[in-house]
This record gives structure tokens, C-alpha cells and sequence, in this order.
């Protein structure tokens, strides 16, 4: 899976400049990834930019905002669920997913998580089924429709980027978390505001806020964990 001198030369990015950008964030995020793996992303970004081309997935064009905005700002969270999950097997949903963020650099990374990617919008889905064909991740699939019209799903993470408030968020996605999971908003600054909301709701509650660091990147972010009120951590 590899991008190849001629594939690359389609493309507007080194391929081997990219691949070595993306070990060094790798590296600064603790994240051991192979080199199978990191080919794996530059393919999924080789595919995002041909796609984009067409079915706009992404207000972002240029290749080395995509690669930095995009992958390695998905790559940020994926230490922190793997130790929440602590090497166990998981289901993982990633609500209004897109183009596949972070739902596809999450299968990539850990081909023991079975990972979903739901969203309203059918070519965003059909962007992601092809990316799942073409990469061989069968761990990875894409649910046209929209989540709250969902059957409930029982599992373990449910995920978003930039999907809708805290609140929102928990009213929508919450039935598809297991007992004992939780409900990971991917935002900038810890936002104060959906977090009051949130709670006034009484029925998820934010659990804990963890600071990200992203590589290159100066904006803040921060996961925000929530589980349902009254709920027990699930032993590890």
C-alpha cells in the first residue's frame, strides 16, 4: 500500500517528504505507528485529495494543511482512547464523521478497533466505504444516515470533531453508548459554556477534560470525556 513514485508524482505532495513528516509527529505523540501504517495514511490523504477534487470533503485544499489539520490532529487522540480501552478490543463511532475524521486514521492505527463513521451527508459515507475497500481495513465502515435515527449501536467510545455542542451531542449520540462507556468530544479550548449546559441536562456528565498536543500546531485542543451520570468506571 505504499505510494509509489508514479502514484506520488499524480499527487501534489512528496510522498517521502510526507511519510517523514508523519513519523517525526508519530514520534513527538508517542505513537509507535509502522511503516505499513503510515503508508496507509498517506494513501488515505492520497485518496482524500482526489475525492475533494470532486465531492468537496473538505474546506481545506492545500496538501500540507490537510495532512497536518486533518491526520496528524486525529492522530493527537488516539494515545488517549488506547488507554482508555487498555489493549482491550473495541467498538469506536465516529458521529458526523465526514470525510472519515478521525474514524480512519483511528482504524488505521488500531486494526483491533472496530470503528463506524456515520454521517447525513451520502457522499462523505461513500468516500469512506471506498477508503475501506481500497486500504483493505476491514475493521473500518461507513453508516449513511443521520445518528439519532440510528438503532442503538452499544458501543464502547462514541467519538466527534466539531459535530455539535456538548449537549447536543450527548441528546444525540448518547443511546449509542454501552453501559460503562463514554461519549469523546473532540474541541479547541475546554468549552466552559456546553459543559454547564451539559450538566443541567442530568444525564451525561463530563467526566474529565484531557489537554491534546498536536505537532506544528499552536491552536489549543482538548478531548472532553463524558459518561452517564450515576454510572461506574468499567474496571480496566
Amino acid at each position: 500500500m505504499s505510494v509509489s513514485p508514479s502514484q506520488a508524482a499524480q499527487e501534489p505532495f512528496n510522498g517521502a517528504l510526507f511519510a517523514a513528516q508523519l513519523e517525526s509527529d508519530c514520534a513527538a505523540l508517542r505513537l509507535p505507528l509502522d511503516h505499513r501504517r503510515i503508508d496507509l495514511l498517506l494513501n488515505y490523504l492520497a485518496q482524500m485529495l482526489r475525492w475533494n477534487r470532486t465531492y468537496n470533503l473538505t474546506a481545506i485544499r492545500d496538501p500540507d494543511q490537510m495532512l497536518l489539520h486533518h491526520i496528524t490532529d486525529s492522530l493527537a487522540v488516539v494515545p488517549e482512547l488506547a488507554q482508555r480501552l487498555a489493549g482491550k478490543s473495541a467498538s469506536l463511532l465516529d458521529v458526523g464523521s465526514g470525510g472519515g475524521l478521525p474514524g480512519v486514521v483511528l482504524a488505521i492505527c488500531y486494526p483491533e478497533w472496530q470503528v463506524r463513521c456515520v454521517d447525513a451527508v451520502e457522499k462523505k459515507t461513500a468516500f469512506v466505504t471506498h477508503v475501506a475497500g481500497m486500504l483493505r481495513l476491514p475493521n473500518l465502515s461507513a453508516v449513511h444516515g443521520r445518528v439519532e435515527e440510528l438503532e442503538p449501536l452499544q458501543c464502547d467510545i462514541v467519538i466527534s470533531r466539531a459535530f455539535a455542542s456538548l449537549h447536543d451531542f450527548a441528546a444525540l449520540a448518547g443511546r449509542h453508548v454501552r453501559e460503562g462507556g463514554w461519549l469523546a468530544a473532540m474541541k479547541g479550548h475546554p468549552p466552559e459554556d456546553e459543559m454547564q449546559s451539559l450538566k443541567d441536562q442530568g444525564i451525561w456528565r463530563v467526566e474529565g477534560v484531557t489537554t491534546l498536543y498536536v505537532p506544528r500546531l499552536s491552536a489549543r485542543r482538548c478531548l472532553v470525556w463524558m459518561d452517564r451520570v450515576g454510572n461506574e468506571a468499567p474496571e480496566q
